[in-house]
């Protein structure tokens, strides 16, 4: 009988755990080499902004138009992907994301680029991240096992934070050595590389669909899952506002207390690859640490995503803010290995990636409002009353989904345990024997 194609030979399994298959180490591989990409373009997106004469409004603005296009397309992009090979629609995603990183890099290097032009091509990257991260998460979701998925989620999201450490460090010293533009042509390569290793990625262990309604029916199937579970739609409401807030906070506010209190791009990058730090040692303690109530847990690790808004609002000393970002990256961390976990024991393999995609959309709905309006809620109550706001609201937001009997109760399901298959008393085999 032929070896199950997505796991690892004898030989490799000696070298890597043996729930590791190949599309997990892919996986892991390529977002690794798109972390230590993007992190460092974020930064130089903004700075790219700040140094060709726009305001603080214009970088939200930028960071708008990156997530805009995560709203509009992000549904279409789950059901496309619980229906097309999903490593397909990855690639795809990545080839787009890599020709406008390019483009944008360019742009920059060229001189004098205008605000139009890099709304533009930050929508087209946004574009692709949307058709992206649905494919991704399913992908990711249906290539470990429920008795490994804690674990394999935890090194998963432990390698790809540990490269945005690298990329966001790396990225701050570039920018501050040689410009934001070059740090945005090694985001378009890393996008090449990424995409080229996801070609490989193996399908044939997902069973095929049978036909359904078209799209339209895909997406109902997957809202069905989505209202039919209050902890599911909940917690997404939360992170709505979560997301949106943290988003303003990081994207807009961040780079100008930097430039304004904190000395330029390098330090704002080094908070940034200390909220990393965190991530690395949430995930290496969700390796070891199985919490019984996974929701719960997670839920109140989110209170601390409050604290860098409050260390910028202050502003804090350089090393207190990565102490703050160390916390709340941690903290995030056993969140989001929790929540992984969860969607993993609840949701149905063929409908990863649509559920995944109104994950996604209700987290950034409220993520290009946010980041718009952050400029003008500056001129309007001042930056710091402003980021305590953000503070305020990630608190509320959290404490209000500790109310939903669900998210205090859901509890980790044992793995299931398949009982053995014996011959029956005849000198043929049986069916269910062979």
């Amino acid at each position: 009988m032929s070896r199950p194609p997505n796991l690892p030979s004898p030989t490799r399994a000696r070298r890597r755990p043996a729930w590791a298959g190949r599309n997990y180490t892919l996986l892991t591989g390529a977002a690794v080499i798109t972390n230590l990409g993007s992190h460092g373009a974020l930064i130089a997106a903004a700075f790219a902004v700040l140094e060709s004469g726009g305001s603080g409004g214009d970088v939200g603005l930028v960071a708008a138009a990156r997530t805009l296009p995560l709203v509009l397309f992000l549904l279409i992009g789950g059901a496309l992907a619980d229906r097309l090979p999903r490593h397909r629609v990855m690639v795809a995603a990545n080839a787009l994301n890599c020709v406008s990183q390019g483009a944008f890099a360019l742009l920059v290097l060229a001189g004098d680029p205008q605000l139009w032009q890099m709304m533009l091509l930050t929508a087209l990257c946004g574009t692709g991240t949307a058709f992206f991260n649905p494919a991704a998460e399913g992908m990711l979701l249906s290539s470990v096992s429920g008795e490994h998925a804690n674990r394999a989620f935890a090194l998963f999201r432990m390698a790809m934070n540990g490269a945005g450490i690298g990329g966001a460090a790396l990225g701050g010293a570039m920018i501050a050595a040689i410009g934001p533009g070059w740090v945005l042509a090694v985001d378009a390569l890393a996008f090449a590389l990424a995409g080229a290793l996801r070609a490989f990625l193996d399908v044939g262990h997902v069973a095929e669909r049978a036909p359904g309604g078209g799209l339209l029916a895909d997406l109902r199937e997957g809202w069905v899952e989505v209202r039919t579970r209050p902890w599911l739609w909940s917690i997404v409401l939360q992170f709505s506002v979560v997301v949106a807030v943290v988003g303003a906070a990081e994207a807009v506010y961040g780079p100008l207390v930097a430039r304004d209190q904190l000395g330029g791009p390098a330090p704002w990058g080094l908070a940034l690859a200390c909220f990393g730090v965190g991530t690395i040692g949430g995930a290496v303690l969700m390796m070891v640490w199985k919490p019984r109530r996974l929701l719960l847990v997670g839920t109140l690790c989110v209170f601390p995503l409050a604290l860098p808004s409050a260390g910028l609002a202050v502003p804090l000393p350089v090393w207190a803010l990565c102490a703050v970002m160390f916390v709340s990256g941690a903290a995030i961390e056993v969140f989001g290995v929790n929540w992984m976990t969860t969607m993993h024991q609840e949701i149905p393999e063929e409908k990863f990636s649509r559920v995944s995609a109104y994950d996604w959309f209700g987290s950034v709905s409220m993520l290009p409002l946010a980041t718009a309006l952050a400029g003008p809620a500056e001129s309007a109550f001042g930056r710091a009353p402003s980021l305590w706001g953000c503070a305020v609201l990630v608190v509320v937001g959290t404490a209000a989904v500790l109310f939903v009997p669900d998210v205090r109760n859901m509890t980790r399901k044992p793995p299931a345990v398949k009982a053995p298959v014996l011959p029956t008393p005849t000198d043929s085999p049986s069916p269910a024997t062979v």
